[in-house]
């Protein structure tokens, strides 16, 4: 690793204007990347770590965006004064950039290929014919399966590890000296995850490349960076060598970063919260393995809420007119139960069959066969009626709240609109004293009820999903990947929020995620599902500490551990 600085960042600062306001959101940063080495700048949502990078790359907005003051050179080259056309020779050529969602970055009309030939085309005077076995080698490069296959195929028509590869093919096609990565694995499982940083280190360790990587998971940064930028609030709190930040941590922030994740090894009553730490009031009870087989005892000597015995659900594909259908089945033979006041987490790859199975359990998309026993009933063909009361007692946490949400509706109304539906509260004002108490509950002051979506952060917007989801009073809630899109903290602080309702309400939850550090935390029994099946289940931290099967050990193995523990 070398010690020349490929990107010097000296004293930025950047505002925006926004209602007429002139605001801060950079200030005053100083950093460098060195050549031949890898950078991570972490720190929550709203730190300042994308506005870095875009400042860098030059694609922040100058209608209402500037820099107020501050260099950014790029081998010795001052890039802030440089015009559109200076900036594009430099973009994509010799800085290029990996962004956090590849769906919305690919052009869902264009072919793989044809998106990553236009890059090569752009820079360089190589021929048709030489581009394409260019774009070929690139996927080659980045592991991608029969790449001919994907050179041909739409975004739509591949699965979002092998999008995530296309972006970087097409980030690494003209050699950069500077690649940024802004959150590039993010909404990925972990062994997709683990497959994509591999490939990154892999790549820089070839061309020699530096990589600026942005990122809120601080695991994640432990095993990959050789230096660390912390940012919170716009403002670099903390710089330095890998091991010496993680080991030894000077910034309350940066310790609560590291502390605020879920820990594999012990299982806190209450996840430390950024406030927890900024205030030094860290509560580190701890829930020990007595105290566990006690609530166990008590949890699995009644009889189940939930049964569901020998579930198949089968989906049919016809490749053309004359071609018989094939049968593809999402999920096979599933038969497990939950117990009142159970936390049962579900995990699993994308496409293992855990959102068919949540699904199926709602009522929202029909079993092909098996049983589903709701208190001793089977409610696997109700009539329209019962399948309505039925929907006030099982309800879905969504992964993303907003889309849930109507954004036209102040939020008070939205967790109204299915009171009114399933008759609970006598009237109007009954119902909006109800929502007040619900709105405290969920840490959300009464202002909020006038409040429109658009106007909360990721965790408000997820404490509102709650906050509706509990105004029907269910006894079983199915939480579909609910904080996967949260930074630490603030998943920690509706981690806390989850089990402190379940206390409060008695609410018993399905837990699906693909972040296996989160269901241990939460769950008391784990399902392990693969290509539609049960593949382990049992007590959460017997599965982790001695995982009986090969697929359960490779999830287990590829959580990022680093330096933290």
């Amino acid at each position: 690793m070398s010690n020349t600085p490929i990107i010097e960042v000296s004293n930025l600062s950047v505002s925006i204007f926004s209602k007429n306001k002139e605001v801060s959101i950079l200030n005053n940063i100083s950093f460098t990347v060195k050549a031949n080495s890898i950078t991570a700048v972490v720190g929550e949502s709203g730190s300042g770590k994308s506005i870095t990078s875009l400042s860098i790359m030059g694609l922040l907005p100058k209608t209402i965006s500037k820099n107020t003051s501050g260099s950014i050179k790029f081998n010795g080259n001052e890039l802030t004064g440089l015009n559109d056309k200076e900036i594009q020779n430099v973009r994509g050529n010799e800085i290029a950039m990996i962004f956090q969602e590849p769906m919305s970055s690919l052009n869902p009309s264009m072919r793989c290929g044809k998106q990553v030939l236009e890059i090569i085309q752009r820079h360089t005077k190589l021929s048709k014919s030489e581009i394409k076995e260019e774009v070929i080698s690139l996927f080659q490069k980045v592991k991608l399966p029969q790449p001919e296959r994907i050179y041909k195929a739409y975004p739509h028509e591949i699965s979002g590890g092998q999008k995530q590869r296309v972006m970087i093919a097409m980030a690494i096609a003209c050699n950069p000296k500077l690649l940024i990565a802004d959150e590039p694995t993010t909404a990925l499982d972990v062994t997709v995850q683990k497959d994509i940083l591999e490939l990154l280190k892999t790549i820089q360790k070839e061309t020699k490349m530096s990589i600026l990587f942005i990122s809120h998971d601080l695991s994640l940064v432990s095993e990959f960076a050789d230096e660390v930028i912390v940012m919170y609030k716009g403002k670099i709190v903390e710089i330095g060598n890998t091991k010496t930040i993680f080991k030894s941590p000077k910034h309350n922030y940066t310790k609560a970063l590291i502390g605020a994740r879920p820990s594999t090894e012990k299982r806190f009553k209450k996840l430390p919260t950024i406030t927890d730490f900024m205030d030094n009031n860290i509560d580190k009870e701890v829930i020990t393995d007595s105290q566990r087989q006690e609530q166990h005892k008590i949890l699995y000597s009644q009889a189940p809420i939930l049964e569901i015995i020998n579930l198949e659900k089968e989906y049919y594909s016809k490749a053309g007119w004359f071609n018989k259908p094939n049968a593809f089945k999402a999920v096979n033979d599933v038969s497990f139960k939950v117990f009142p006041g159970e936390t049962i987490g579900l995990v699993g790859e994308s496409g293992c069959g855990k959102s068919t199975l949540g699904n199926a359990i709602l009522q929202l998309d029909k079993a092909t066969s098996g049983t589903i026993k709701y208190n001793g009933k089977d409610i696997t063909n109700l009539s329209k009626q019962q399948l309505r009361k039925l929907r006030r007692e099982i309800q879905i946490i969504f992964q993303d709240p907003f889309a849930s949400l109507n954004p036209r509706i102040m939020v008070g109304d939205a967790i109204i609109e299915p009171m009114v539906v399933h008759n609970i509260g006598a009237d109007h004002s009954a119902r909006k004293k109800k929502v007040f108490e619900i709105l405290s509950a969920v840490g959300l002051d009464e202002s909020s009820y006038y409040k429109y979506p658009h106007e909360f952060s990721g965790g408000q917007r997820q404490r509102i999903g709650i906050a509706r989801t509990i105004a029907l009073e269910p006894k079983l809630i199915v939480c579909d990947e609910s904080v996967s899109a949260l930074d630490i903290s603030v998943q920690a602080q509706v981690l806390n929020l989850l089990n402190n309702l379940k206390d409060q309400f008695q609410f018993t939850y399905i837990f699906i995620s693909h972040d296996l550090a989160v269901v241990k935390y939460m769950a008391d029994q784990l399902l392990v599902m693969n290509a539609g099946k049960i593949e382990e289940n049992g007590d959460a931290d017997e599965i982790f500490n001695n995982p009986k099967k090969d697929y359960t050990k490779n999830l287990i193995d590829s959580i990022p551990k680093g330096i933290i523990k």
